[in-house]
């Protein structure tokens, strides 16, 4: 977008603490029409839209990623702050909507005062005013309007309620043709007694504003009882106390959810019913994408012949990509689930719970999401890192997220989990599912302990780490707005796995396909299918990838395994997925009137290695192989990453030498032991 048009079109900046409504308001302005980006020299995401068309207001819309003040706490806050006074590509915002949730007025009120003193274009969209009404007060929006100055409106993004009101009040205040205004710096290093000041004067405002809906019975008393049993952290007692309260309803659920005991057990077979979902519910998805894939390779093959194009169209271009687009139905449904527990409120619940175990470790509960996002990518689990302020704390989450086994994993899982579970029984894929993505959460906290015992030999830094975190009540989720993230998400994974996929399909197909193009056979007797199947057999072994299977043998055969799996891992280090598209090309795997899952895991069970004769895939060498994918650093893409925010390739290295060693070290013992324990 050019200076000149940028300077034409306004920009209204939609900034608030989180759990304000923001991101809510957002999504009814834009009518959910948006793109999520990062702008260059920045690595928070920003979502950018226009206005509904049937506002009739012609202006870009920002949401900007959810900041408490003008003061930085965290880079990644420093980045958004800045982001307000100059946005790196659309320039100083013409228009601010501060959102405050009214139910929170003496915590949300501090940025929008900072906003109004740095002289900034201020609209305050009061938001969460029906929770307020239910913890038995109400909002004088007029005396508020004149405590602080500029226009108020009450809104709900979620009902639509009052958002007529606001676009006249946007209306009111933009200008087309008008100059930016030039907000004043504000002082980033605030002093204490500044900070005190501004929470005092705040709370004479919130005296002021703040009117208790009369009501009879003892409700208010009970749920200052209840509050102090919970120990949630409330401000002393004032004559507002009371609007500070959790509604009855969250502190009923919370009474079970986030009980010292009982907490815990829903928190994990809340994740282990999320694991086993992704397992289960994908299962009928997974067969009709499989089969309409192996369709296609018939066709294909149909179409163009044997030669070594229709080879590779089959082969190395529709069975390589298929056999991991079947895995998307179960990233779906990874997101859609992650997406539902965050817009209910459970996220920040799981982190509290979480808080004292990670403490344990050096951690606290700031590190929870960033992890919990590790399940869908490392990449912007790496960049989530950033909201922690502690660099120690910074560094050993960012250290410890590439074990957190990531959606690029499950096409793994799934491949390996099939070979040991029986068909008719997919509940017991779901629960081996569930129990691997545990033993990673696990592992990654044992060896985050060990890093923290060594803390002072990777990261020098003073321990001055605090967690302090708002719970937000429990909301009914935004199903449409759930599942539009859900899309977004996993075309954000498609767009990144699948230039990479289908590259490496190609690159693997030409080295097992090369140089022995037409390999001559004994045809005498056998059918059309043998004498293909004779022909991948003696092509493979006589290809580049066997020359180059050969070179890393040596490797693979202390953990019983040979050069296809070596190839195979090898391959996977550019993206994980290419691990079950691999096998596929290097097995010459074509669908045969089955799907291509199924001829896969055919030829895995019939496939033995070349010098003993002895089954290749075996339960002992799978079950070393899912060990070795749970912890190797298997992923180009996050060890640069992993550079750029630690600042260097002291981390990076550390993590790729360390964990891909300790994965083949874990993988050997496993094999023997279960070997040696008479498990084959």
């Amino acid at each position: 977008m050019s200076l000149s048009i940028v300077q034409s079109i306004p920009l209204i900046t939609l900034a608030g603490p989180p759990n304000s409504g923001k991101t809510t308001l957002f999504n009814f302005l834009s009518g959910q029409n948006y793109k999520t980006v990062n702008y260059p020299g920045a690595t928070v995401e920003y979502s950018i839209s226009c206005f509904q068309t049937k506002f009739g207001l012609t202006a870009n819309l920002l949401d900007s990623p959810g900041i408490v003040s003008l003061t930085p706490s965290s880079p990644d806050e420093k980045i958004s702050i800045e982001s307000l006074y100059a946005h790196p590509h659309l320039g100083t915002p013409d228009l601010i909507i501060a959102t405050v949730d009214a139910s929170q007025l003496s915590r949300h009120l501090l940025l929008a005062r900072q906003l109004i003193e740095s002289k900034f274009n201020v609209i305050i969209a009061i938001t969460m005013a029906d929770l307020l009404k239910k913890r038995g007060h109400e909002l004088l929006v007029d005396e508020l309007k004149k405590a602080l100055g500029c226009e108020i409106v009450v809104v709900d993004g979620r009902t639509g309620s009052g958002i007529d009101i606001l676009i006249a009040a946007i209306e009111k205040n933009i200008k087309t043709d008008h100059l930016k205004p030039e907000p004043l710096p504000y002082c980033c290093n605030l002093e204490i007694d500044r900070l005190i000041h501004s929470y005092n004067e705040i709370e004479i405002i919130e005296r002021r504003v703040l009117r208790e809906i009369p009501s009879n019975g003892d409700g208010a008393a009970n749920l200052i009882k209840a509050n102090k049993q919970l120990k949630i952290l409330n401000q002393p007692e004032t004559k507002s106390i009371k609007s500070h309260l959790p509604d009855k309803t969250t502190l009923n659920i919370d009474r079970y959810l986030l009980h010292r005991y009982w907490g815990l057990f829903f928190f994990f077979m809340i994740m282990a019913a999320t694991f086993t979902s992704i397992f289960w519910l994908a299962a009928p998805f997974m067969n009709w994408i499989d089969a309409l894939f192996g369709y296609l390779a018939d066709l294909s093959l149909a179409a163009f012949g044997f030669s070594w194009f229709g080879d590779l169209i089959a082969n190395g271009i529709i069975s390589g990509a298929g056999s991991v687009l079947v895995f998307v139905p179960q990233i779906l449904i990874l997101f859609l689930i992650l997406g539902l527990l965050e817009d209910t409120g459970y996220l920040a619940r799981g982190a509290m719970l979480i808080d004292n175990p990670l403490s344990k470790i050096g951690l606290n509960g700031k590190s929870f999401v960033p992890m919990l996002s590790g399940f869908a990518c490392a990449i912007p689990a790496i960049l989530a890192a950033r909201t922690i302020p502690n660099r120690r704390e910074r560094l050993l989450t960012i250290f410890i997220i590439p074990l957190m086994s990531c959606s690029a994993r499950l096409p793994v899982y799934a491949l390996l989990i099939a070979f040991l579970i029986p068909a008719d029984k997919p509940w017991l894929g779901g629960v081996s599912l569930a129990a691997i993505y545990i033993f990673s959460i696990v592992s990654s906290i044992t060896i985050a302990g060990i890093a923290n015992k060594l803390k002072n030999r990777i990261v020098k830094e003073e321990d001055n780490s605090s967690f302090i975190l708002e719970l937000p009540a429990y909301r009914k989720p935004q199903l449409k707005v759930v599942l539009i993230n859900t899309y977004h998400s996993a075309k954000i994974y498609l767009k990144k796995a699948g230039p990479i996929i289908l590259g490496f399909s190609i690159i693997l197909w030409l080295l097992t396909y090369f140089p022995n193009v037409d390999p001559k056979i004994d045809t005498n007797n056998l059918s059309e299918t043998e004498i293909i199947q004779l022909k991948n057999a003696e092509r493979l072994s006589n290809s580049y990838a066997a020359d180059l299977g050969k070179f890393i043998q040596p490797v693979m055969t202390p953990i019983g395994m040979d050069w296809r799996v070596g190839v195979s891992l090898i391959a996977a280090f550019a993206a994980r997925e290419v691990f079950v598209s691999s096998l596929a090309l290097i097995f010459k795997v074509t669908s045969d009137n089955e799907t291509l899952q199924n001829s896969l895991l055919e030829a895995m069970h019939g496939a033995e290695i070349e010098s003993t004769g002895k089954k290749l895939f075996t339960t002992s060498t799978i079950i070393g192989l899912i060990i070795f994918f749970v912890f190797a650093l298997q992923c180009i893409s996050t060890i640069a990453v992993s550079k750029k925010e630690t600042g260097g390739w002291r981390i990076p290295i550390l993590q790729l030498i360390a964990f891909t060693g300790t994965a083949y070290v874990l993988t050997f013992i496993t094999v023997h032991g279960l070997r040696f324990l008479g498990v084959q």
